[in-house]
């Protein structure tokens, strides 16, 4: 008979059976590892849809890649919000692309401690401070940006009664964080300075027509820009990045023009925007140009009236564009310029080896009239261009290399204006090309959004509605009393 109290395994055995059981465990989390470790190496993304599809542009990734510090990107948002999925979804590609960019999002909705803490930890004491992106390095400064200037918005098509219908037209994200990231690299902002005092607007005008969204695009683009009054013996700063003329109704003194003119010489930036309204009084910028640099700011105005959207043509929406650093990223947008002046360049004859380069930027449409000028023929007119004064072989300017945008109207980036069409772009690529910043020039440009409608009929909705309060519970039911029936059988 056997014996109850033999036991079932000997010793030996289950020491083995032990060990196999630690050999087999050992191995597995082997395995789980190694496939972790070649799954986050070697990877490759599948999109289930074609709408979060997202493909960094060349300048993006070089930025990326020269990345050397931890990023911490903070979204203090409500997740409630329309785009926040797109934030979520470009930031993701960010830290597919660089592992050193963490992203967390706080949301002040409904995490009040969390928004409490990042308040004080970045000053946020405005009622103003909604849905912001913030960048943070360990060795530079923050950058906070509103995610309200995220979103373009603009005509996107017509409605039934024929009005034209406004909504998001573009998501301007990849431009933003990108600028962001360069910002944290270069701590010390660079220095714009706004002339005053000839009847320019206002950099903290709010107003209309006034800039004072001229000056926070400015800023977004890590530009400090300041008023600045060429009076008595002050002549440009020495730390002028880029000078701003903007608009001026009056004409400069002789004492302003030379101070101006010396500025340029020394391989000084100009933004210079000219209006309607100095083209009966010259500035004296405009003999400047033209004996100087080789650009003709006509005094006239263009109409175009097959590219206008009020009755009396004085905007013109601006869709044609030369291949130049500063439009090449417009090439599927409009601009929309108000009564804009033409500026040409000047050909000469026997130009000179050093002679400035002169690009026109944007053109009016092909059947485009000047208002005082009738004897011209419609044609297309150019509206700005673009100047670069290369440094002669074995001279060094002070300031650099010379570089100029000129514009035949101001009145298109003041506040009313400048979120129509891609006005604000624009400014940033003409602002970063002055610069010299070609990493947020090229190759980066606004993402379309695109809108889905769903047109129904009464009849139809009343059909829908139908079946989903009728059909679809009344189908459970019937299902449900079919296996009751069955069952109870």
């Amino acid at each position: 008979m056997p014996n109850d109290n033999q036991p079932s395994f000997s010793r030996s055995r289950r020491w083995r059976i032990g060990l196999d059981l630690v050999a087999r465990t050992v191995l597995v989390c082997a395995v789980v590892v190694m496939a972790n470790f070649l799954g986050a190496q070697f990877f490759r993304r599948f999109y289930l849809s074609s709408q979060t599809r997202i493909h960094l542009s060349s300048r993006t990734v070089s930025v990326l890649h020269s990345l050397t510090n931890r990023v911490t990107v903070t979204l203090y948002y409500d997740q409630k919000d329309d785009f926040y999925p797109d934030v979520v979804a470009l930031l993701n590609e960010y830290c597919a692309a660089n592992p050193k960019i963490s992203v967390r999002t706080v949301d002040y909705v409904r995490d009040a401690g969390a928004a409490e803490k990042v308040k004080e930890k970045y000053k946020l004491n405005s009622a103003s401070d909604k849905n912001l992106i913030i960048f943070d390095a360990d060795n530079g400064l923050p950058q906070i940006r509103p995610g309200n200037g995220l979103v373009q918005y603009g005509p996107e098509g017509i409605s039934k009664d024929k009005k034209i219908e406004f909504g998001p037209v573009a998501f301007n994200g990849e431009e933003m964080f990108t600028s962001m990231l360069v910002a944290l690299e270069n701590a010390r902002p660079f220095k714009a300075y706004f002339l005053q005092g000839r009847g320019e607007p206002s950099l903290t005008d709010s107003g209309q027509a006034g800039y004072l969204k001229f000056a926070s695009v400015l800023r977004e683009y890590n530009v400090d820009v300041q008023p600045l009054a060429l009076l008595g013996d002050s002549d440009v700063p020495d730390d002028c990045n880029l000078l701003i003329i903007a608009g001026p109704t009056e004409p400069l003194s002789e004492l302003e023009l030379q101070k101006i003119h010396k500025y340029l010489a020394q391989g000084g930036r100009l933004f210079a925007l000219f209006n309607y309204a100095s083209r009966t009084r010259p500035t004296g910028l405009e003999d400047i140009l033209a004996q100087d640099w080789g650009v003709n700011v006509a005094a006239d105005v263009v109409r175009d009236l097959n590219n206008t959207t009020s009755s009396s043509g004085s905007d013109v929406d601006v869709n044609k564009f030369s291949q130049h650093p500063v439009v090449n990223p417009l090439t599927q947008s409009v601009l929309q310029m108000i009564l804009p002046r033409p500026v040409r360049r000047l050909d000469l004859n026997n130009p000179p080896p050093d002679a400035p380069q002169v690009t026109e930027l944007a053109f009016s449409g092909d059947s485009s009239t000047l208002v005082d000028d009738a004897t011209e023929p419609p044609r297309s007119y150019p509206l700005m261009a673009a100047v670069e004064q290369k440094n002669t072989a074995g001279v060094v300017n002070p300031r650099g290399t010379t570089r100029m945008v000129i514009t035949g109207d101001s009145i298109f980036l003041d506040n009313l204006v400048i979120e129509g069409g891609a006005n604000r772009d624009f400014l940033g690529y003409a602002v970063n090309w002055l610069l010299d910043r070609p990493q947020l020039v090229g190759g980066i440009g606004p993402r379309r959004v695109s809108g889905f409608r769903l047109l129904m009929t009464k009849a139809q909705q009343r059909e829908v509605r139908w079946v989903l309060l009728g059909a679809l519970p009344g189908a459970v039911l019937l299902f449900g009393g079919l296996v009751w029936l069955v069952r109870r059988k």
